[in-house]
């Protein structure tokens, strides 16, 4: 499950999806409608991978938190961000059982569950597995030996060749025949 390029945009609702970069900003999508807006320099712009959750024994990156989410809903969309704060709260100490709810507040609660919601419906929510990326780092790494080997299979090989030699030119006199 990969958060990069994913920002939340302060003074704007949902979620949006870096595009390019520009002059003065950034240029977003929205997830919700696929509008492209600029975000501008002085707008409070905050990357989803850089956002935690407050533990009792230490922050926990927004990714995990989500990660686990996915788990437990398989897949399927979960609590409405409209629901009452306290049941929201409950959902996440199942998740969470060192949640600090002291400091969260109802508002990042709310926040938390629609961005889940959103990035599902995006399909940005596909967990990536270690052992996956470990294969795939194996099979770049047997690609590039096979290169590595039919490149010194060739360099054996022209080193093998019998070099062919310029045909012998007649020796010159140094007089030119005019005509």
């Amino acid at each position: 499950m990969d958060l990069k390029g994913y920002v939340s945009i302060s003074g704007q609702g949902g979620l949006y999806k870096i595009i390019s970069q520009a002059k003065n900003g950034l240029i977003v999508e929205s997830l919700v409608d696929k509008k492209r807006i600029p975000a501008y320099a002085n707008q409070k712009v905050l990357a989803l991978e850089d956002i935690s959750v407050f533990c009792v024994d230490g922050d926990k990156p927004l990714k995990d938190v989500f990660t686990k989410m996915f788990e437990k809903t398989k897949g399927e969309p979960t609590l409405d961000s409209k629901t009452d704060p306290e049941v929201l709260a409950a959902y996440i100490l199942e998740i969470l059982p060192t949640f600090d709810r002291p400091r969260v507040y109802n508002s990042d609660l709310k926040k938390l569950f629609s961005w889940f919601n959103l990035l599902l419906q995006a399909g940005a929510l596909v967990p990536s597995t270690e052992e996956a990326k470990e294969e795939d780092k194996k099979e770049v790494v047997a690609k590039s030996e096979k290169k590595a080997t039919a490149a010194k299979a060739k360099t054996i090989e022209k080193a093998a060749k019998p070099v062919k030699q310029a045909p012998k030119m007649p020796k010159s006199t140094g007089v030119r025949k005019t005509g």
